[in-house]
């Protein structure tokens, strides 16, 4: 096996597109040079090159290629367009079992020369998401401009140009050379081999593996907060974005100018993370620190004082706009913004953000009353969906987009409203995403389901749903949402009768006649992605929806569940608890077995619908299971009217031994007609009972 290497320098490579440009490169090498059994791929990256290293046979063994083309009694046409693609004559084809058949002797060939061929088509076409044209002479196209190539083979150049037909390429051949750190080490060094390569970067002020580097920044910040007795604000993909910086990490500490510590420590945190890519630090009591952690891509024979002093005078600068804007802001109350709000338009089929903004105060309302609270807090509530988005129309959230709601929520406490207002404006984009907390009040819920609520039904109304390429409006997020909301705070209302009433705001602009039975469909889909997240079972969902079909499709809104998305939830949780102990099991096996014989006889003379005849018994069996059933059936009812699922389920499994005895002693299909009627109505008797929980025949296994 022979060891290949490539690496491509170029000017600095977006953070965001390093990782996947390396496997990129290496999956279309091993792809393309499978014959020669590639194997140990190892990616490296980082802002200025990609680079690859792999194992590869040395050559090519001289072979046969053999491919089977058209039948012989195929159109002329059919036959010309075979030879074509293959550069071939008839005189190289023959016939074979009906075909014509192309075999050529292929000649072996050194795994050098098939690289030096292939590789520079590959250069050209490499799918970067965005790519530049640089100087005059060539259209050869890179993420930002290439300036070098290395390519060996066991220590050996492979010889290529990108250089075409009128096209120079940028002049760009492989080579040996490679460069070290722009500024500490920019002179060229000779490649011998992947690790001398990476000792050679090590000595050169290049860190190559990603990995190294985050753990160098991670450490060094860390370090660098513990001399204060601070605290680093976790931030993983502000540290994967400057591990994509910096070449060779350098973690420093600043200072903040204390004149700026009474802004709003998420106002500080947002401007050093989106403009300057700064760590913020805690107090020991949790609080905004006045010092900064940033990385350089350098050391500094001063230790970094200069560069320390020259970020110190840049966030000055940063935070002085932002001082500009939170006072500013505060000179016009929220309640004062809402006219602002009338020519900002949510969508052209769903109104501005003033009738939004009224919308989800309505919807607030309601759903603050379905929830149970209080007048009070019900009009509390109206009033935060009133104001939830006046903050849009701030110049903080214009230059800060990531604080929506939670500007809100600062500038609502400063107008004097309700400390519940102003929290829920805060709380209402809660959750953001999966690890995200839900919202800490019942008010904040009640808006921030509003919000949810309204914005389903209305882009559901207009036909703007998500499809399986995209879901721009973030619809998928939101049901999400809505979700993790209902089941962190174990609300107990109807979803459904709340979702209709949102659509009902919205009838006059509703185009999609089936828009809300879609709407239910999705967040019945919605739930089986969560549980299927959380390791659940979608099949018990499955099952348990289907007991009562209303509407066409399963529909977490049934009339039995009365859309109260936790009751249904603690029913599939009896379920799958029922099903994952022995009994469950058996009384499922006994169900399946009770169901496919009613199918096949409901065939022959069904629907096999009433109650059996206990005169026609004639085996203790089937006695026994009448009256386990007849015992068994106000209980189970009973249960499921108290939401005492795991009971229902208890008492259901109770019936499993008189099913194992009933199967095990009784002939169903006896030769009496009247007999064979009778026991198929004590098995349609004991699926009726398993059917009130749930339809059996969805679950898996």
């Amino acid at each position: 096996m022979a060891e290949l290497f490539l690496e491509l320098l170029s000017e600095e490579i977006p953070a965001g597109m390093q990782e996947r440009a390396a496997h990129d490169l290496a999956r279309l090498v091993t792809k393309t040079f499978s014959e020669l059994n590639p194997s140990q791929p190892r990616s490296f990256y980082g802002t200025r090159r990609i680079a690859l290293s792999l194992t590869i046979d040395p050559s090519l063994p001289a072979r046969i290629y053999s491919e089977r083309g058209p039948r012989e009694t195929a159109p002329e046409k059919a036959l010309e367009g075979f030879m074509r693609k293959h550069n071939a004559t008839q005189d190289e084809l023959k016939k074979q079992d009906g075909f014509w058949v192309l075999e050529r002797d292929l000649p072996a060939r050194s795994a050098a020369s098939m690289l030096a061929e292939t590789l520079p088509d590959l250069l050209w076409s490499f799918p970067w998401p965005k790519a530049m044209r640089w100087g005059n002479g060539s259209n050869f196209s890179w993420v930002r401009p290439l300036h070098r190539i290395t390519c060996l083979l066991d220590g050996v150049i492979i010889p290529f140009a990108l250089a075409r037909e009128e096209d120079d390429g940028h002049d760009l051949k492989s080579s040996n050379l490679s460069e070290g750190h722009r500024f500490l080490a920019p002179d060229a060094f000779t490649v011998t081999g992947t690790q001398q390569w990476r000792d050679e970067l090590q000595k050169r002020f290049v860190v190559i593996d990603d990995a190294r580097r985050r753990a160098i920044i991670e450490t060094g910040v860390r370090a660098l907060a513990e001399t204060k007795s601070l605290t680093l604000v976790e931030d993983a993909s502000l540290t994967e974005e400057i591990s994509g910086l910096v070449e060779y990490p350098a973690p420093l500490l600043g200072a903040i100018d204390l004149k700026f510590m009474d802004l709003p420590p998420e106002v500080m945190q947002v401007s050093m993370r989106i403009n300057q890519r700064y760590f913020a630090l805690h107090t020991p009591e949790g609080k905004a620190a006045p010092y900064f952690a940033f990385v350089a891509n350098r050391t500094f024979d001063d230790g970094g004082a200069l560069c320390v002093a020259g970020n110190e005078r840049v966030l000055r600068a940063r935070f002085a706009d932002a001082r500009h804007f939170w006072d500013l802001d505060r000179k016009t109350k929220l309640a004062d913004r809402l006219n602002d709000l009338k020519p900002v338009i949510f969508h052209a089929k769903l109104g501005t953000q003033e009738e939004r903004a009224r919308r989800i105060s309505h919807m607030a309302g309601l759903i603050a009353g379905a929830m149970g609270l209080s007048d009070t807090d019900k009009a509390l509530a109206e009033r935060a969906g009133l104001l939830a988005k006046t903050d849009l129309t701030t110049g903080m959230v214009g230059e800060f987009p990531e604080l929506q709601g939670i500007m809100g929520g600062y500038y609502a406490a400063h107008d004097g409203e309700d400390p519940a207002v102003a929290l829920a404006i805060t709380e209402h984009y809660r959750p953001r995403g999966q690890d995200d907390a839900t919202p800490s009040a019942p008010i904040s819920a009640a808006v921030a389901l509003a919000d949810r609520l309204d914005m389903l039904a209305g882009f559901y109304g207009i036909g703007e749903v998500p499809t399986g390429s995209g879901d721009p409006y973030g619809l998928r997020r939101a049901a999400l949402g809505v979700i993790r909301i209902i089941r962190d705070l174990g609300l107990r209302f109807d979803l459904g009768a709340l979702l209709h009433k949102a659509a009902d705001a919205l009838s006059d602009k509703q185009t999609e006649k089936n828009a809300l039975g879609n709407l239910e469909a999705f967040f019945t889909e919605r739930l089986k992605v969560q549980l299927k997240t959380e390791g659940r079972r979608h099949d018990v969902l499955d099952a348990t929806l289907a007991v009562t079909p209303v509407i066409e499709g399963e529909s977490l809104f049934k009339e039995h569940l009365d859309g109260d998305l936790v009751r249904l939830l603690n029913r599939v949780e009896a379920l799958s608890e029922m099903i994952g102990q022995e009994d469950g099991r058996n009384l499922l096996a006994a169900y399946r077995r009770a169901a496919n014989i009613l199918r096949i006889e409901n065939r022959k003379d069904g629907p096999h619908e009433g109650s059996p005849d206990s005169a026609l018994f004639t085996l203790d069996e089937e006695r026994a299971l009448e009256k386990a059933l007849r015992d068994c059936e106000p209980l189970i009812r009973n249960c499921l009217d108290t939401d005492d699922f795991s009971g229902a389920m208890q008492h259901l499994a109770t019936l499993r031994p008189y099913m194992d005895q009933f199967f095990d002693k009784v002939t169903v299909n006896a030769p009496e007609a009247e007999q064979r009627k009778n026991r198929l109505l004590l098995l349609a008797t004991f699926c009726k009972e398993a059917e009130a929980i749930a339809d059996f025949n969805k679950i898996d296994g």
